[in-house]
């Protein structure tokens, strides 16, 4: 399918597709009169990239675990298990907003806000 085909089924700008193969995520054979054309199963994976950005996974985590979840022989347990490692980087970096918060509040109303509580 051809990138205007892919880009109107997927909701995504004909732009957004051509970043996605210049970083790898899709990839589409040139034509002889050099338009791009793409596996019909590209628009199921732009969908998943999508909705793994929505829940917070990068584009290099999406390329890095792409990979690992089509060669899993149990594709639902492999998501799950990644995650539950996103929920543990969450969830670290929530204990770290929090310390940062706490330190941020101490400093308040202080003579000089800048200098080492204690």
């Amino acid at each position: 399918m051809r990138i205007g085909e892919l880009a109107a089924q997927t909701g995504l700008s004909r732009d957004a597709i051509r970043f996605y193969e210049k970083v790898g995520l899709v990839t589409g054979r040139r034509l002889p009169n050099g338009y791009r054309d793409f596996p019909a199963e590209t628009v199921s994976w732009l969908q998943y990239v999508r909705t793994a950005q929505a829940l917070g996974f990068s584009l290099a985590e999406i390329a890095r675990t792409g990979e690992e979840l089509r060669r899993a022989a149990d594709s639902a347990g492999a998501l799950s298990a990644l995650f539950e490692e996103k929920i543990g980087v969450i969830d670290a970096r929530i204990s770290e907003l929090a310390a940062l918060r706490a330190e941020l509040r101490a400093r308040v109303g202080t003579g000089c806000p800048l200098r080492a509580a204690g």
